[in-house]
């Protein structure tokens, strides 16, 4: 269970991140362009993971699709090719083309509350993220950079996550995500693009999977 709430923060805050987040620096409040509903957010991701006790990094890439209201699809494509797909209803993984993850929201207590901080970073709504984390702003120019500690690290859904920094401009560019014990994940994001695309058939039928 701890392995799987590793894995759902590190998925969860990386495409928090990927919501724009204006930085007005005289306000010192975060509100720049965000995603509504009925929009989709679609780009490249790099990860590299620092795991104590290795001297190289673990280094995967692929793509994604953010819909709010709806989830998130995260396709890994390199060292190998498999997909996550996130929303209330649960989580399920796809490898080798068949489903070697199904976990309804039900097996996964703290899913709805993940869920709704990710909801809050999609909107630009930066208060409920200060119920669960302490947030530090800072701002030069066009960019901006927030670091986010938990409030509560001895509570369960906390307890793997030390800090998570994320900064950009019109949208997040790197999120990184310190998990304590010399662990920690970056995530750089790349060639993102949202718009009012409508979603692929393959797409779809991902989202609807989790009902099953």
């Amino acid at each position: 269970m701890k392995a799987r709430r590793r894995f759902l923060w590190s998925l969860i805050f990386g495409i928090a991140g990927m919501s724009s987040f204006p930085f007005a620096a005289s306000a010192g409040d975060i509100a720049t362009q965000t995603l509504a509903v009925g929009q989709v957010l679609r780009g490249h991701f790099m990860q590299e993971r620092k795991l104590a006790g290795f001297a190289n990094p673990l280094k995967s890439s692929g793509s994604f699709v953010l819909v709010p209201g709806t989830g998130l699809i995260w396709r890994g494509e390199k060292p190998f090719a498999n997909t996550t797909v996130i929303s209330s209803d649960g989580i399920l993984q796809i490898a080798n083309n068949q489903v070697s993850l199904r976990l309804p929201a039900s097996r996964l207590p703290g899913l709805s509350h993940l869920y709704v901080t990710l909801g809050a970073a999609v909107s630009g709504n930066i208060k409920p993220l200060q119920q669960t984390f302490s947030v530090t702003q800072q701002s030069g120019g066009a960019q901006w950079k927030i670091v986010l500690k938990p409030l509560h690290p001895e509570n369960a859904a906390m307890s793997q996550i030390k800090s998570l920094v994320l900064a950009g401009g019109k949208f997040v560019d790197s999120v990184e995500i310190d998990k304590g014990g010399g662990d920690v994940d970056q995530i750089t994001f790349l060639d993102q693009h949202a718009g009012n695309a409508d979603l692929t058939a393959d797409e779809k039928s991902l989202f609807q999977a989790l009902h099953k």
